[in-house]
């Protein structure tokens, strides 16, 4: 995901009763080093997989004991992990995870490959007959990239909900592609919203209230249907964009205040990412290779 101009915000009603999350002013970074630690190891609900070391990137085929080695190094962390594709060794993520006791949202890739998305639905239908599957995912971001109509979108959920009577199907997107497109909703099982204030260029200082307005957003277009926060994370260096800086005293905060406010609302989130990945600077620039909690050589950052 990355930044739009368009102001898609429209539900405001959303009422939590800390909006500002912790106040940070009295910890030294020292401080904030050790309560994010501490926070951590307390546990989330779910973490994105980061497939690639470096020199690695979509389209290589990644093996099995890379995928178990970095399973073995979420499962104390996490209880879900989220994988973004079917193929090329993520298949292999689901199949691991389960082994390990940890539970799966396993995504389909969607794109304008019309050929590559049947071997991601195909792939994503038999892991689901495997057993491995507790939420499929019938793509990411595919609106909101422009790959795909809804029409096509939803054929493709429609397909996997057939083949998959027994697992929860959803599709993941922005917050606010829920609201402008009801039918997504309708076909769901449970409604699966990215949320990144950093974005929308929000500033540190109003980015946990500003994530409430968009789950709030999601909550309101879900029609009293589950919302599972998909993505959310803030990069631990690289540029700015707008009040959104990047730095690591950044990173500790917003994951600091979106576990503690996950925690007392029972909000279930997916916290992107678990490792940095040096490929994924395309579109999102010199950011996007740090939104990882652990780094590039899968050490723990602070």
């Amino acid at each position: 995901m990355s930044y739009r101009h368009e102001d898609y915000r429209l539900y405001e009603g959303v009422n939590f009763t800390e909006h500002s999350g912790i106040d940070f002013g009295k910890y030294s970074i020292e401080d904030l080093k050790k309560l994010w630690r501490v926070t951590l190891e307390k546990g989330m609900h779910g973490i994105c997989f980061s497939m690639y070391e470096d020199g690695q990137e979509p389209g290589d085929v990644i093996s099995e004991a890379q995928v178990e080695r970095r399973i073995n190094i979420l499962k104390p962390y996490a209880k879900w992990v989220r994988s973004f594709s079917c193929i090329e060794g993520n298949e292999h993520i689901p199949r691991y995870a389960k082994k390990h006791g940890m539970k799966t949202m396993v995504g389909a890739w969607l794109g304008d490959d019309k050929e590559d998305n049947e071997k991601e639905i195909e792939a994503l239908i038999q892991l689901g007959k495997e057993g491995v599957i507790d939420i499929a995912a019938v793509g990411n971001e595919v609106l909101y990239r422009n790959d795909l109509t809804l029409d096509e979108l939803l054929d493709y959920i429609k397909r996997v909900k057939e083949a998959l009577p027994n697992v929860q199907v959803g599709y993941v997107d922005a917050y606010y592609e829920f609201s402008v497109h009801p039918e997504l909703v309708e076909i769901s099982d449970v409604i699966l919203s990215n949320c990144y204030p950093y974005w929308e260029g929000c500033h540190i200082d109003g980015s946990l209230a500003h994530m409430q307005r968009m789950y709030g957003q999601a909550m309101h277009a879900a029609q009293g249907k589950k919302v599972i926060i998909t993505e959310t994370g803030w990069p631990s260096q690289g540029g700015s964009l707008r009040g959104a800086e990047s730095s690591e005293e950044n990173a500790i905060k917003y994951f600091i205040n979106s576990m503690v406010w996950a925690d007392k609302e029972n909000i279930e989130i997916f916290y992107f990412s678990s490792f940095d990945e040096s490929w994924k600077t395309g579109d999102e620039g010199d950011v996007g290779a740090y939104w990882g909690l652990w780094d590039k050589h899968e050490q723990l950052k602070f």
